[in-house]
This record gives C-alpha cells, structure tokens and sequence, in this order.
C-alpha cells in the first residue's frame, strides 16, 4: 500500500512506512476524523430541534432514527468492500461526498421553499456511505505495526472525544444563529486506489460471499460475537439514556449535557492514555477478559442506582468496558484477517452500532416500559457473565501479524 491508497509491497512493514515515508498521514487522518466527527455531532445536537420545528412527532423522529442506524448497518460491509477494492483515500473520499450530501440536503430542509420534512428524510439516504471513522481506522491500521496498533487505534478515542464534545457545544450555539448554520460539508480527502493483483479476478463490492468468508476464518467469528453480544445491552442503554435522564434522573438539557461533556472527556482519557498503557503490558486476550468482567460490576451496579449521583460514579466502568472492547476486538480482528480485508473487516466492526441504533429503539423502549430502568443493568450482568465463563474456558487466539 502506497501511503493510504495505493499497492502495499510484499514485506513491507505498514508502520515503518507510516513513521519513515509520510509522517504527516496519521496525524492528518485524526484532523479530518476529528473535523468529521465534530460536524456529525452538530446534526446530532439539533436533529430533534429541527424535526419538531418541522413538524415531526415522537413516533415519526424514531422513524428517521431507525432509517438513519438502518442505512449505516446495510452499509458498513459493503463500504468496507470499497475500500478494500479501491483503497482508503477512495473511501474516506466518499464517505466525505457523502457527508456532504448529507448536510447540504439537511440544510436544504431549513428551507420555507422547499418540502422540509421529506428532505430531513432524504437526507438519511447517503448515510449509507458515510464511514469516516471506520476509513480512519483502515488507514491507522495500514500504517501501524501489529505490536502498536491498539495505542493508534485509541487514539482515534481523542478525535471521537472532541469530536462529541465541540459538536454538542458548536451545534447548540450556532442553532441560535440560525437553522442552516449547524450542518456543514467536510473537507474531502485525496484518492487513491488499491490495485487489484494482476490477471486476477476483480471482485464486486457486493460480494457478499466474500463479506461472509472472513467470519469463518479461525478466530474471527468468535472475537466478533464477543463485539456484538457484549456491548449490546450497554448500546441499548445508551439508546435510551435520553429518555432516562429525563424520566429517571429528572434532569434539564443543560445538565444532560454537561453529563455527556463528562462522557466524551473520560471516553479521550481512556482511549487516548489510558488503553495505550495497559496494551504494552497487557495481552489483548487479558483487556477483552477485563472489559467482560468489568461489563458484568458495572451491570450489577446499575441494577441497584438510584439516583444520577450514583451513575456518575458508573460512568468511568462503564466508558473503560465500551472503548477498551471496542478497540481490542477491532485491533484483533484485524490481526486475523489477510491484509486484502481489512477495510471490509472494518465495515463489518462499523455496522455494530449501527445495529444497537436499529434495534435500540423498540427493544430498549419495550424494556423501559416494562421493567424499568433497573432491567438494563440486569441484562448487561446477566449476559456478559455468560460471555466470560465462555471465553474464560475456551480463550481467544493468541495474537499474531496480520497475513500478507
């Protein structure tokens, strides 16, 4: 691989190409993952602001939600494709067309002469392609050594941080100065392209059998199920943390907002510091163990909160068990799989959270009405104990270099 988007040699060393040839294009990575993040964290903040005013009730703003995590999941595998086919530049390229896309048609439904509510729809559609972080990933992991991937891969933590942080704060100021100022176009990346071997066979982007064969090789399906199944009762929670802390926690926006400021800062220490130290003295197989273990207090803890006060002080766990399995299972993954399919392993990885965002909505809600708030913390103890007395007796593959 040349850079991010051309042929890689045969032997040659991603990460001494990365740290000798172009030193520049990690650093420039996490600046326009950190400027993409920063503008998806906009529309975020004031989506439900711009859906009331124009005319959207509860029911129809989850439609757009689940179109929105909908697209994302379709998406990821076949993005990943791309990638591997043409390239990281080509796909961080086109996620940010995408991006662009998605927030000129966004601000377009500001508009008085326009029809706003199906533009606020229509504009989900290129969030199907819309994959910086996922891109972001593909690079870092092109240009970094085995050994040292887990610190580069959370590092993009800091950018994910910031961008949460200066998103929700820009997104609500710049609301007051008008509805077309939140969203804004990224800056696209250059293109390159990843040849395919010469007088093989070129395979389609939709090659779904393809997509398939990476989770039957050793190893693989079992860390991805850990991904999926480990994380998911945390996701749903999240999902509902908005309805929570207005029901439950009986807290203001400002202050639900303040609380999320108090996330994204612990999710860039833990990423960014924090995952780096433990992975040079740590296994990968031990901080996977740990993030169970940890899913499983934090879970038996949440079951019994009764007040924001006491989540406050969940919040560190629970931010410790989400990035270090998130970042651990994608730098193992990526370790199994050859060098060819990373970018669709790395979609496959993406399409995660955009699954807990389909599904979140209704599962979470129908749990809430049910059982309440203590059901969450049940569910997440119940089911990542089940997930360590598993992995615990059949443990995951040692690491080993990624196959050329």
């Amino acid at each position: 691989m040349q850079g991010a988007g051309g042929p890689r040699g045969r032997g040659q060393s991603p990460g001494r190409m990365g740290a000798l040839g172009q030193p520049w294009l990690i650093r420039l990575t996490y600046l326009l993952t950190t400027l993409e993040l920063t503008c998806l964290f906009m529309q975020f903040s004031i989506l439900p602001y711009l859906s009331r005013r124009l005319g959207l009730d509860s029911v129809a703003f989850g439609h757009l939600q689940t179109a929105f995590g909908m697209l994302q999941l379709l998406g990821g595998p076949v993005f990943g494709r791309f990638a591997d086919q043409r390239g990281a530049r080509a796909a961080l390229t086109l996620s940010f067309l995408a991006a662009s896309a998605f927030y000129l048609l966004l601000a377009a439904s500001c508009s008085p002469a326009l029809p706003g509510t199906y533009l606020l729809f229509a504009s989900r559609l290129p969030s199907a392609l819309m994959h910086g972080l996922p891109a972001a990933q593909m690079v870092i992991t092109d240009l970094s050594e085995p050994e040292e991937r887990p610190a580069a891969l959370g590092r993009l933590g800091l950018c994910f941080g910031v961008g949460v942080i200066l998103g929700s704060l820009l997104g609500g100021t710049l609301k007051r100065a008008g509805w077309r100022a939140g969203p804004g176009p990224t800056w696209p990346g250059r293109q390159g392209r990843r040849h395919p071997c010469p007088g093989g066979p070129q395979a389609s982007v939709f090659d779904l059998k393809a997509i398939a064969r990476l989770l039957l090789l050793p190893g693989v399906l079992r860390v991805f199920l850990v991904k999926v199944v480990s994380g998911f009762p945390s996701g749903l929670f999240m999902v509902m943390f908005s309805i929570i802390s207005m029901d439950f926690f009986q807290l203001e926006a400002a202050q639900a907002g303040y609380l999320m400021s108090f996330f994204g800062v612990l999710q860039m220490v833990t990423q960014g510091l924090v995952i780096g130290q433990l992975s040079s003295h740590f296994s990968e197989e031990a901080l996977l163990r740990a993030s169970v273990l940890v899913f499983v207090l934090v879970g038996l803890a949440m079951a019994m909160m009764t007040s924001v006060f006491h989540f406050c002080l969940l919040v560190p766990g629970l931010v410790f068990s989400l990035c270090t399995l998130n970042v651990v299972t994608d730098s193992m993954l990526t370790k199994a799989v050859p060098a060819a399919d990373t970018g669709t392993m790395l979609g496959l990885c993406a399409s995660v959270q955009p699954l807990t965002r389909t599904l979140g909505p209704t599962l979470g809600g129908l749990l809430y009405r049910s059982f309440g708030v203590p059901v969450f913390g049940h569910v997440q103890a119940a089911v990542n104990f089940l997930l360590l007395l598993i992995i615990w007796r059949e443990p995951t593959p040692r690491k080993r270099d990624k196959v050329q």
